[in-house]
């Protein structure tokens, strides 16, 4: 397949989500639906939408822009905990059915406010084991009719999802995207997942891992088609190399003068591929010639840890260098969001797709 590029949107109950500006509406329907119609305009295939305790359920987000728009694929983000593994099969089948097939899913086994949701599972290793029987289930109902399955944390009996996903050439579900760092997620990605997304590393970490997953793959006896691989990263382009380091440092030091590091949540932290992040910045403030680690020591989490800094030139350079190791799949957004959806749809994709077209 060739390379898939989409983008983030803040489906966040406060605003200000990593220095954005909107303020009044800025989760509205409207809002949200400016921002995916706007990815439609400019090339981008559709968005990842953030899943968490305490801001907009993201299947309704998800839902709602994708009965706005036509082309706009939501990567729904979901977890296990709060959706069983049938339930979230037939909804998922059902809005992939109503909008021709465009439905993605990242499913997330990261720690979150379980028990405000009637979770109960914070043990890593079985977390990840009910993330393994959820992922293997799901694709059974979207591929089989009349499903039994006994397992450790799921069970159904004779069950048939109905409506069906769409089947278009390759195409027999909604792919399944997932994250994790740690040793059991790699094992579960190795398996059952279709994309293992990486945060914003350095080449030689996703190198490593990609490596180490493909092994993994062939020694666990996967069964499914290989394992894709995609980034999830800030890119923070402008017209010059020197203006966007410029806004990169003075971003950076924005968020030093607001707090720093002091308000980051303990779970988030003690996630695997965030710590691997946290990292980076003893081996030095640019690693690459362009990932920025400076933003991690000074609050940034997640996709807001590393930066690619750069002209478009620089940071289309930098995103063909992880194709050349093998990744596929691209998840970029800086801030303001609406703006940046504009502007690197109109200095970054082009490059990015005429290169997509070599490989």
């Amino acid at each position: 397949m060739g390379a898939e590029f989409l983008w983030y949107i803040p489906n966040q109950a406060q605003p200000g989500h990593r220095g954005d500006d909107v303020v009044a509406g800025h989760n509205s329907l409207d809002t949200l639906t400016a921002h995916a119609r706007a990815l439609e305009e400019h090339g981008w295939g559709g968005a990842l939408l953030g899943t968490g305790w305490g801001r907009p359920d993201t299947f309704t987000v998800a839902t709602a822009l994708t009965a706005r728009t036509t082309t706009f694929q939501p990567l729904i983000a979901i977890r296990p905990g709060y959706w069983r593994p049938a339930n979230f099969a037939s909804a998922a089948a059902t809005l992939d059915h109503l909008s021709g097939g465009r439905v993605l899913i990242n499913v997330v086994s990261g720690k979150d406010d379980l028990a405000a949701y009637g979770d109960q599972e914070g043990d890593q290793a079985d977390r990840y084991a009910r993330t393994k029987e959820f992922l293997r289930l799901v694709r059974r109902l979207w591929t089989e009719e009349d499903v039994t399955f006994e397992g450790a944390h799921f069970s159904v009996t004779g069950a048939t999802v109905v409506p069906r996903p769409v089947v278009r050439g390759e195409r027999r579900h909604p792919r399944l995207y997932f994250g994790g760092a740690s040793a059991a997620a790699e094992r579960v990605a190795a398996t059952e997942a279709d994309v293992q997304l990486f945060w914003g590393e350095p080449l030689d970490g996703v190198r490593e891992r990609i490596e180490r997953l493909r092994r993994l793959s062939d020694e666990l006896g996967r069964e499914h088609a290989p394992l894709e691989f995609g980034l999830r990263v800030t890119t923070l382009v402008r017209d010059t190399t020197e203006q966007a380091w410029a806004d990169a440092e003075a971003k950076v030091a924005k968020m030093a003068e607001a707090g720093g590091a002091g308000g980051r949540d303990v779970k988030w932290r003690a996630a695997v591929g965030q710590q691997r992040l946290l990292d980076l910045a003893a081996r030095g403030d640019v690693l690459d010639d362009n990932l920025y680690t400076a933003p991690g020591r000074f609050g940034g989490g997640g996709a807001g840890t590393t930066w690619l800094v750069g002209s478009a030139a620089d940071v289309a350079r930098s995103l063909r260098r992880y194709q050349d190791l093998g990744v596929t799949h691209f998840v970029l957004s800086d801030t303001p969001y609406l703006p940046e959806i504009r502007r690197q749809g109109e200095q970054l994709l082009p490059l990015l797709r005429q290169e997509a077209l070599v490989f």
